[in-house]
């Protein structure tokens, strides 16, 4: 399990379904905030939900955020637009700074936050 000091990515199991559903797409105004994609209604139990893993997927990898200190599912994580030629990928957020009023969000222009951090830069270990 990739790990931080405090959250851990895992593979998403059938439990975390119903919970990222209710507690993130079913929040309207916290999910336009979050997701470039339009929120649309979706039908409770439906296997369409946002949050089902396609294993035959092999360019989006979604995973399930965790706490280390007694597995509590705390949100998502997803690798995407995965290149296995050219060894890259995205990883829901991106550092290139705040992209001011881009994106129309329920009524209002609202600032994009990027972040980015390419494997060179990392540093294990390292506060913050």
């Amino acid at each position: 399990m990739p790990r931080g000091r405090k959250v851990g990515l895992r593979a998403r199991h059938e439990d975390d379904i119903q919970i990222l559903q209710t507690e993130l797409y079913d929040d309207v105004a916290n999910y336009s905030r979050s997701e470039v994609r339009p929120w649309r209604p979706i039908t409770p139990g439906s296997k369409d939900s946002r949050f089902v893993v396609d294993d035959t997927e092999q360019r989006h990898v979604p995973f399930s955020v965790v706490e280390l200190d007694g597995g509590t599912l705390v949100g998502t994580a997803t690798l995407w637009d995965i290149d296995n030629h050219n060894r890259s990928a995205h990883i829901g957020l991106g550092l290139e700074g705040v992209l001011r009023s881009s994106a129309w969000v329920m009524g209002e222009f609202l600032d994009d936050v990027l972040l980015g951090l390419l494997v060179q830069d990392w540093k294990p270990g390292s506060e913050g």
